[in-house]
């Protein structure tokens, strides 16, 4: 027992906040060891003291869009991405030339392209030359990579504020190899399995773990209904910025000036017998149509991120904590499998239980594994997707972190003390998984929803 207390004490004395950033009064209020009440669930007491936290104070994104045939099919890439990058900023009134570095999350384009339209999307929202830009890739988690790249950083104390988006134009960039692909692939199965189109390794997952085509169909039904609701009763305006475009008239060439803001592939009245009709895509009778997979879609968003203590003394409401990260392996032939794997890695990681995280927002790129993951981890369907997800939304893969997240922390926002911590997770082409867990900015009080102990076993296990 007294080797854990003074463990916690080394503990304590590194986690304290240092003297510049906060008066003499708040340091002597900051920490103290205890017996920890909440259980093994509980990673440390935190108060409002803590200001190392990297907090979230802004997270915005366009409205998705149809590829080749919805609302951004005439809108360059640059132009999707400038609007939620200046909108970080203009909403919390930073001055741009403090943010240290923007991090984007982007798949389909060659990669110094998209480099340059990143760099020239910074310049159009209003940034300084003095601000760097640079992407990151990793399949379907770019978006919450490039996020999860920039709280390291300033955790790491690189710099105290950054931006982490993600930016996708599927009508610009479809996916196609470029090239010839290395004969050498041949020679081991793995490798060969990182080749098979997402559809293909949709099936496996449905036929190796038993998930239905009813199952998935009832799945897409139920994510195109609360997109719906969500959608009428106006909570995506929360997250939503308004993109001015335009449209051309493929016969006339016409251009036509409008303004997106609203999702255009949610389909309110799509029903299970409708979808019972749509013939399987990737295999002769198989389960995955294109009725229950992810939508191909055009979108960007971003997330604002700094140090608590900057937050703070910047008077800006802080809307969510970046906690953990997680990314992980999985067999490239069931890489739909994925979130199954991350969740609970980041979810530990976070000093947490699975029944302590209120909100999961798990990307549906098929349904056959969104099915899989929810029932492997026995997931409570009602804290899962609460306004819909890819299927209804759309999936611009590099875009779908960051709109995950900012779906998820205005939803928590909603619902107030009443949800804490949430998770977004995905599952990654090639085989992985990735996921985060996030808390509601406002708790600065003793975790409540935390797993409770009716013994005082002070610290957690290690103090057995």
């Amino acid at each position: 027992m007294e080797k854990a207390i003074n463990r916690q004490q080394v503990l304590l004395q590194h986690l304290n906040p240092s003297a510049s950033s906060f008066s003499s009064h708040q340091n002597n209020s900051a920490l103290s060891a205890s017996a920890c009440l909440a259980g093994d669930s509980a990673a440390y007491l935190r108060t409002n003291v803590f200001g190392d936290d990297v907090v979230i104070v802004a997270a915005y994104r366009t409205a998705l869009c149809k590829s080749k045939r919805g609302g951004f099919k005439d809108t360059y890439p640059d132009d999707l991405l400038a609007p939620v990058l200046r909108a970080v900023i203009e909403k919390t009134n930073l001055n741009p030339s403090e943010v240290g570095d923007i991090v984007v999350g982007t798949v389909l384009a060659p990669g110094s392209q998209r480099a340059s339209e990143c760099r020239m999307a910074a310049f159009y929202a209003g940034f300084p030359e003095t601000v760097p830009v640079r992407t990151v890739n990793r399949q379907c988690s770019s978006g919450l990579q490039a996020v999860a790249d920039v709280a390291a950083a300033i955790k790491a104390g690189f710099y105290e504020i950054g931006i982490g988006a993600g930016l996708e134009s599927m009508t610009t960039n479809p996916m196609a190899w470029e090239g010839s692909v290395n004969p050498r692939v041949k020679q081991m199965e793995q490798a060969q399995n990182c080749l098979l189109p997402m559809g293909v390794t949709s099936e496996n997952v449905a036929h190796r773990f038993g998930v239905t085509r009813q199952e998935q169909d009832q799945a897409a039904v139920e994510s195109h209904r609360k997109a719906a609701a969500a959608t009428a009763s106006g909570k995506f305006k929360d997250e939503i910025v308004p993109v001015a475009t335009k449209i051309v008239d493929p016969k006339t060439g016409d251009e036509k000036p409008v303004t997106i803001s609203v999702d255009d592939g949610i389909r309110a009245n799509t029903s299970v017998s409708d979808l019972g009709k749509l013939k399987p895509v990737f295999k002769k009778n198989g389960t995955t149509t294109a009725g229950n997979s992810s939508q191909v879609s055009d979108g960007a968003g971003a997330v604002l991120l700094m140090k608590r203590s900057v937050a703070m003394c910047k008077g800006l409401p802080i809307l969510g904590v970046f906690r953990t990260f997680c990314a992980v392996g999985v067999d490239p032939a069931i890489m739909g499998v994925g979130p199954a794997v991350a969740i609970p890695a980041a979810v530990k990681s976070a000093g947490l239980e699975l029944d302590d995280v209120d909100l999961f927002e798990i990307n549906e790129a098929f349904a056959s594994q969104f099915v899989y993951c929810q029932k492997k981890l026995e997931l409570d369907p009602q804290k899962i997707n609460v306004n819909g997800g890819a299927m209804a939304i759309g999936h611009p893969l590099g875009a779908t972190g960051a709109r995950c997240v900012a779906t998820l922390l205005h939803e928590m926002k909603r619902r107030g003390k009443d949800c804490r911590f949430g998770v977004v997770s995905m599952c990654i082409g090639t085989g992985m998984g990735a996921a985060a867990v996030l808390e509601r900015g406002d708790c600065v009080d003793e975790l409540c929803n935390a797993r409770k102990v009716e013994t005082n076993s002070l610290l957690s296990k290690d103090a057995r």
